[in-house]
This record gives structure tokens, C-alpha cells and sequence, in this order.
């Protein structure tokens, strides 16, 4: 493999024009999947703009809002971090309300979100039609290695003392999940694109050996 160097503009300019040429008129699922530190919610925020000057409208939906509530977050204590990494999210939900309907012969239809997290209840969120040849833009933290239906997965990676580092200390108590995660969804290997942000101002694109520049 080889590590290319990009500006963050850059990798934005890259990353839309990769996705935007999945799938033409159809709809498109792509993850954007990184530890908190990492911001992947900044990441696809800022391919919205570009995929619909592509001519690919952006839905943007965060798995934040399909979290499942406290009581079930919860049971075994609020710093537990296999609970964390394998209960916090709604896979389920996620499938149901968001990716089986934008999935191939899906009908639109999806919710743009099913829970807040911060109230402990459901958003109440309206239904909304996707126009066709949307772009799913979705972003959170641990989504690999769930059997979530994506098309496209880009992982933003850091190194564990990065990660360590950059983790406020409130929520150090989360990083074994990050390790085990590392374990057993290995998520540099299996993820369609991988970008290095040990340093998000020089972000870096890994690509396999023989890859066109």
C-alpha cells in the first residue's frame, strides 16, 4: 500500500467524485466511520456541497439519532465499554427506517432520525422521500463489521496513542471498545477507503499498491 498526502479540501474534492460516480441514478449508502476525535460528522457534512454540484442529492443522517435508549444503553453501567461498542446502536432501526429503503428496489422513503440521546426520546422525525440518485451520506463511530447494508465505507483512521490523546478524559473509558474494534472488524482492511487523520490538517489517503494516482 501507499499513504498519499492530501489537503482537507482536497480529500473532499476526491472522496465526492469517487461517490459520485456509484451507482448512477440510483441511491448510494455510504458510512463515514471514525472514533469521535476523528469528526467523522465534520467529514460528511462537507460532502454534501460537492456531491450536489456533481448532481447527487445528499441526505445527511447520523447515527447518533439512531442510538437506543438509556434503559437498554445503560444496563450494565454507563462506562461499560463492550456495552458500548456492541449495544448503544440501533442496528435494527438503522436498517429499517434508513438503508433497506435506500437500498436497491427501496422505496425512498426513509427517517432522518429514530432517538435522541440527549432527552432519552423519540425524535418524532417526519418521513422523507429521497430524490432519485441521492447520496446517503451517514456518520458515527464503530459502524464496521455490523452487517449494516452500505455501499460504500470510508474509515478515518488514527494511530491508539493518537486516539488516547485526543480523547477527553471524561470519555477515556471508551477506548477499549476502539481497541477491540481494531481486533475484530479491523476496519484498515476492510473498509472501501481509508484515510490516515493523525493530523487532520494533513490528512492522508491509503491506497493499495498499483493504485492509479
Amino acid at each position: 500500500m501507499r499513504v498519499r498526502p492530501l489537503t482537507p479540501d482536497g480529500l473532499v474534492d476526491h472522496l465526492s467524485g469517487v461517490i459520485a460516480q456509484q451507482h448512477p441514478g440510483g441511491y448510494v449508502r455510504v458510512a463515514v466511520d471514525g472514533a469521535p476525535p476523528t469528526d467523522p460528522g465534520r467529514l460528511a457534512d462537507a460532502l454534501v456541497g460537492p456531491l450536489r454540484a456533481h448532481g447527487r442529492p445528499a441526505l445527511r443522517v447520523r447515527a447518533q439519532a439512531f442510538l437506543r435508549p438509556a434503559s437498554l444503553r445503560f444496563e450494565h453501567g454507563r462506562e461499560d465499554p463492550d456495552a458500548y461498542y456492541e449495544d448503544w446502536l440501533d442496528v435494527s432501526g438503522l436498517d429499517r427506517e434508513v438503508l433497506a429503503p435506500l437500498g436497491p428496489g427501496g422505496s425512498g422513503r426513509y427517517l432522518p432520525s429514530l432517538w435522541d440521546p440527549v432527552t432519552d426520546r423519540a425524535t418524532r422525525a417526519a418521513y422523507e422521500l429521497a430524490p432519485p440518485g441521492s447520496v446517503l451520506l451517514l456518520d458515527g463511530a464503530l459502524l464496521l463489521g455490523r452487517w449494516l447494508d452500505l455501499d460504500l465505507t470510508v474509515h478515518l483512521a488514527v494511530r491508539p496513542a493518537t486516539l488516547a490523546r485526543r480523547t477527553p478524559e471524561e470519555a477515556r473509558w471508551s477506548l477499549p471498545a476502539y481497541e477491540r474494534y481494531a481486533d475484530e472488524a479491523d476496519p484498515e482492511s476492510t473498509a472501501d477507503v481509508v484515510v490516515r487523520v493523525d493530523d487532520p490538517r494533513h490528512p492522508a489517503l491509503v491506497e493499495p499498491s498499483g493504485a492509479p494516482g
